[in-house]
């Protein structure tokens, strides 16, 4: 039977590790890295489980990312607001 070779989502782990979330980013490539060589070894199994650890931890880079991204903005504009409504230049 032939098995074939799961996606192991390196590209996008690197990419998520530059623009996200450096700590899990790099849990999802040391993931993703396994992919090929469990699969090179015959360890199917263990190919699949590293390929979905890989992106199960590169989508909690993107969100832990967007989270921080969106709170950053958030606070940016409350803090202009506050100092807007003390000014008294409204």
């Amino acid at each position: 039977m032939e098995q074939f070779q799961p996606k192991n989502y390196l590209i996008e782990a690197i990419l998520a590790t530059i623009f996200c979330c450096q700590p899990f980013g790099i849990i999802s490539i040391i993931y993703a890295a396994q992919v090929n060589s469990k699969f090179a070894e015959g360890n199917y199994e263990g190919a699949a489980k590293a390929s979905k650890n890989a992106k199960n931890w590169m989508i909690a880079a993107i969100v832990s990312g967007l989270i921080v991204a969106i709170s950053t903005v958030i606070f940016i504009v409350a803090i202009g607001g506050f100092t807007i409504l003390e000014s008294g230049d409204f």
